[in-house]
């Protein structure tokens, strides 16, 4: 048979649904590898889903979604980030996935090179090489804190250089950026010329620091603009399966925003639609619930590992803890997790799956069952101290 497409032939195995579908097959096993958040669903956003389908109202949409949906994603973003966004600049998406890759289509020709965090999403390379683009990682240290040098992104930044990618809060890192850097980070794109693409899934969880989206610098007008923000309510309201989203976009791209969406998805289905819309615009007990499970787990699974001596990245944001296992873990964290589930039926993501320097590290998922959570740490390895 012919042979596929060589980019899609070096796209990599994701790393994260490797070790999770190994602990599904496990009995027992406890799966903190992957962020999937646990709660019920409330009840005023699955029946908005439902009386969509009761009116059999399951026809195409436009493809930037339904108006109402647009303003809603438009005013959550002008509340939180005081940014003059209107509807006319939002798209409703099938998931931050979709949106990411909606906008490496439209800014990466064949050859430019993107910069992603390292540590990083995984598909923030893995999207990039299916559009025959070039993922270069910008170093995120340990002894940084994990947050990025604009010096060391300077340094990468070549003529084939396009987009940037930014990611707070961060997975894997639970770490979340603070407004002077970011401003620092956008003068840098503004200098370079780069577009900026801005992954805010986790942008409803941070802790005692705010979230600041890069969109607050940017230029507000055609020509100036550079951000595309990419939301999700998959974590914000537990909608992993409904898959919808937005993504903000610059102003003046409407007619190529409608036909790039129309060659993707056409438009996201209508009764994830309507369920989003009472997400956004209902009540938000919710949310507010949600941060406060999140924050609980993060202080107790940060107690465990401080019990066994293990270091981790005290998270700002997001669902997860970053724990350094290399005592353990021999130099080679991808194999070590494996093992680690066959002898103590708990799985982890190994650092490797965001990137070379996650070696030797492990992303904790906070998102599940507080028992769950302390059990399955409790069956680390500690560290000896020195």
């Amino acid at each position: 048979m012919p042979e596929l497409a060589a980019h899609v032939r070096d796209v990599p195995v994701n790393q994260i649904r490797e070790i999770t579908e190994a602990a599904w097959r496990t009995p027992g096993a406890l799966v903190l590898s992957i962020g999937e958040p646990g709660f019920p669903l409330p009840r005023h956003v699955l029946e908005a889903g439902m009386a969509c389908l009761d009116r059999d109202e399951t026809n195409y949409t436009p493809n930037a979604g339904i108006p109402a949906l647009r303003e809603a994603f438009a005013a959550r973003f002008r509340e939180e980030q005081g940014c003059d966004v209107g509807a006319d600049r939002v798209y409703v998406v099938a998931g931050a996935q979709q949106g990411l890759h909606l906008a490496m289509s439209l800014l990466l020709s064949p050859g430019d090179e993107i910069l992603i965090p390292n540590p990083g999403y995984p598909t923030f390379a893995m999207t990039g090489r299916l559009l025959n683009a070039v993922p270069v990682g910008y170093p995120l240290y340990p002894d940084n804190g994990f947050q990025p040098r604009p010096e060391d992104l300077e340094a990468l930044i070549t003529d084939r250089t396009k987009v940037l990618v930014l990611n707070s809060p961060s997975n894997p890192l639970g770490a979340v950026l603070g407004g002077d850097l970011t401003r620092e980070l956008m003068d840098l794109a503004r200098r370079h010329d780069l577009w900026v693409i801005s992954d805010e899934c986790y942008e409803a969880f941070t802790y005692d620091v705010p979230h600041i989206s890069p969109a607050k610098f940017d230029g507000g007008t055609p020509g100036e603009a550079r951000v595309f923000t990419s939301l999700t309510l998959s974590k914000t309201y537990g909608l992993t399966g409904l898959r919808i989203g937005a993504l903000v976009c610059p102003p003046g791209l409407k007619q190529k925003m409608d036909n790039v969406m129309e060659s993707i998805v056409s438009c996201v289905a209508a009764p994830s639609q309507y369920a989003a819309l009472a997400a956004l615009t209902g009540p938000q007990d919710y949310v507010q619930h949600a941060s406060g499970h999140y924050r609980e787990n993060r202080d107790a699974a940060s107690a465990v590992l401080d019990s066994l001596g293990i270091p981790y990245l005290q998270a700002q944001g997001a669902f997860y803890l970053w724990a350094d296992v290399s005592h353990a873990s021999g130099g080679d964290v991808r194999s070590w997790v494996r093992r680690f589930l066959a002898d103590s039926g708990v799985a982890l993501a190994p650092g490797t799956a965001f990137g070379s320097i996650g070696e030797g590290w492990v992303r904790i998922a906070l998102c599940g069952r507080k028992e769950d959570l302390l059990e399955g740490l409790s069956r680390l390895p500690a560290r000896k101290p020195n």
